[in-house]
């Protein structure tokens, strides 16, 4: 065991703080490395930091070829998982450094090199990963974007990667429906002025493309008599993936994650976060599209030794809300990530929990949430019906892995909900005012990372070191901005309460919006809801409520939206002024799952706005603006 491991998670976020070369090249000798690094941390040219320079590594090797060659060959890597479509397989580490190896290539023999950039536009399905690990083996750079994403916002992640190659698959399958990717990607192609030399096609059964003479090329027949390729070693500083930030328009800020910090980052959080070993079962619910499907389907527990499940599927309705309680009981899940809105999603068809007693779940120890704020009432519906440890943890894209977290590995913290806890190792956490001064415990402000962020965050943007600094490093000097707002409490606890736009000005005073949501979920009544800011002439601007209920309730909606607004004025008071609140069907999100906030208030204040691109279902924005209509908003 590690010093590391011995300790406390404030004895080690002190250390972290304190001493952070030392700190970060201990965690750094589980990783495989073809050259030690020169330096550990290089901040010469502030405020950019760039870790371990000089170390030469794979990421590829160091989450398959390390596990093959120490006798854990055999050990499921992979288990695939679709309700979708029926099917179930699983890839034994071998299997999958061997699939691995024969992409990687066929990759090479199209030309692709050590630095080039290859796009995936892919569903949930083991050739994604064989595809991510197989660019990662030669030192290709991988960007992927969500299956199905539209033609305009792929097309501008094409002229900003300017990929030698994409790689993607005839169609994506949902619940009741099949989505063919190959005329959006046709369409994101002319759309590009960068014209990739190649597209790679996966055939499914579900739906067969036809190929563009001279550009396409069929997957299997692309792989069919390719060579096993070796892993190519890479700097530690070298690019391992651009990933686009969601909603992305104009000039894109693509995500740049280099090869060592990132590993060593990943390594580190699986034990000391997450509580996993080699051998576990760990689970991240969401879709290599994301970050967490980066971080956490793929490179943190294949880097751990980790089995690994990749769900095509659903919380709800593959089959039903007992969909989650089959995964881990038939693949043994120890562990699982997801967002709270899948688990708002399931309390709200199965309130009770009777779904969770038709399986075995003995080997499962705790459940880990994030993607968006959980609202305390979720945290605790979970922790009844599961009886295991609920953890809600914090993070972005851009960070890559947790920056507060509860960590089970060091000694799990008392639990407070609707707190992520504190911050993790590594992470020197404030919370500032508009001037940029560090204000009281519980008072509620702009919630900041002081520089330099540690191993794994984003060093840059791709090709755009002024577009980072001005996104994320000038307001506060010194400090990364996170764009999320909350406060500390008198035990040092972090509470994120909502991104710093949703922060609303109520006739002078800053109210958050996620407070009044906590007080909202806290009716018996309601599964999930959201509340936005509204221009309003007298206050500046007000409140406005949005419920979905749980299955099975009844009585009347005008009743149910008065008790909500006596939660609200007696949970935040008066000065909230919230008077106004939709009973709906459903919210608007992204695929991820996080509400299009921002879009329902356009709605409610009747400014145009485009429809999101990664929005999930368009056609309930119709629904938000009919209810809305009912409530006379927008205001004329």
């Amino acid at each position: 065991m590690s010093r590391n491991a011995k300790c406390s998670q404030a004895e080690m976020h002190r250390r972290s703080l304190s001493d952070p070369q030392g700190f970060w090249a201990e965690a750094a000798e589980g990783v495989h490395w073809y050259r030690k690094w020169d330096r550990v941390m290089d901040d010469s040219t502030p405020p950019f930091c760039r870790w371990f320079p000089g170390g030469v590594m794979n990421t590829c090797f160091n989450a398959l070829d390390v596990h093959v060659e120490s006798g854990r060959g055999g050990q499921p890597a992979l288990v695939y998982d679709s309700p979708v479509t029926g099917a179930v397989r699983t890839f034994t580490y071998r299997e999958l450094r061997d699939e691995v190896a024969r992409l990687a290539g066929a990759l090479a023999r199209l030309g692709v090199r050590k630095g080039d950039r290859v796009i995936l536009y892919m569903p949930m399905v083991p050739e994604a990963v064989v595809a991510m690990l197989g660019c990662a083996r030669i030192g290709a750079v991988h960007s992927v974007v969500f299956g199905g994403f539209a033609p305009r916002e792929l097309a501008i992640r094409i002229d900003d990667a300017r990929p030698k190659l994409i790689l993607s698959a005839s169609c994506g399958v949902e619940v009741n429906r099949t989505v063919p990717y190959k005329p959006l990607l046709d369409r994101a192609i002319e759309m590009a002025t960068a014209k990739p030399e190649r597209c790679v096609i996966l055939q499914r059964p579900q739906e067969q493309a036809s190929l563009t003479r001279g550009r396409d090329l069929d997957w299997s027949e692309m792989v069919a008599g390719a060579g096993e390729a070796d892993c190519v070693p890479v700097a530690a500083t070298d690019p391992l993936y651009i990933l686009y930030t969601s909603g992305t328009t104009g000039v894109p800020k693509g995500v740049v994650r280099d090869n060592g910090g990132h590993l060593v980052a990943l390594k580190w959080s699986m034990k000391n976060i997450y509580g996993v070993d080699a051998g576990d079962v760990y689970w991240a619910a969401s879709d290599v599209g994301w970050v967490v499907g980066h971080s956490y389907i793929v490179y943190g527990p294949l880097s751990q030794g980790c089995t690994t499940v990749l769900y095509e599927g659903k919380p709800v309705g593959t089959p039903d809300p007992g969909a989650f309680w089959r995964v881990v009981s038939q693949h043994g899940v120890n562990v699982l990530f997801t967002a709270p809105t899948a688990f708002r999603a399931i309390k709200r068809e199965d309130p009770e929990g009777s779904h969770v007693r038709r399986y075995d779940l003995s080997v499962f120890r705790t459940l880990f949430l994030a993607g968006e704020r959980c609202d305390p009432d979720t945290l605790l519906w979970a922790q009844k019906i599961l009886d295991r440890p609920v953890i809600d943890h914090w993070w972005q894209t851009e960070t890559g892995w947790p920056i507060a977290a509860n960590c089970i590995g060091l000694g799990r913290l008392p639990v407070k909900p609707g707190s992520c806890t504190k911050a993790v190792p590594g992470y020197d956490v404030r919370v500032l005012d508009e001037a940029g001064r560090e204000v009281p415990a519980a008072k509620i402000g702009n919630i900041v990372v002081k520089l330099p962020l540690p191993p794994g965050c984003l060093p840059t943007l791709w090709n755009n070191d002024e577009g980072y600094r001005q996104s994320y490093l000038s307001r506060y000097p010194g400090y990364y901005v996170t764009a999320d707002a909350g406060y500390k409490d008198e035990d040092g606890y972090l509470w994120v309460m909502s991104r710093t736009d949703d922060i609303i000005n109520v006739a002078g005073h800053r109210l958050s919006t996620g407070a009044m949501e906590e007080a909202l979920a806290s009716h018996p009544d309601v599964a999930e809801c959201a509340v936005v800011g509204v221009a309003d002439e007298i206050k500046g601007e007000i409140p406005v409520g949005f419920v979905v209920l749980k299955a099975g309730v009844s009585g009347s909606p005008e009743a149910l939206v008065q008790d909500l607004i006596k939660l609200v004025r007696d949970q935040i008071g008066p000065v909230a002024s919230f008077k106004v609140a939709a009973v709906v069907k459903r919210l608007p999100k992204t695929r991820s799952g996080k509400i299009l906030r921002s879009t329902m208030k356009k709605i409610a204040e009747g400014t145009e706005y485009p429809i999101p691109a990664t929005i999930d279902d368009p056609a309930i924005l119709a629904e938000i603006t009919e209810s809305l209509a009912a409530l006379g908003y927008p205001r004329r």
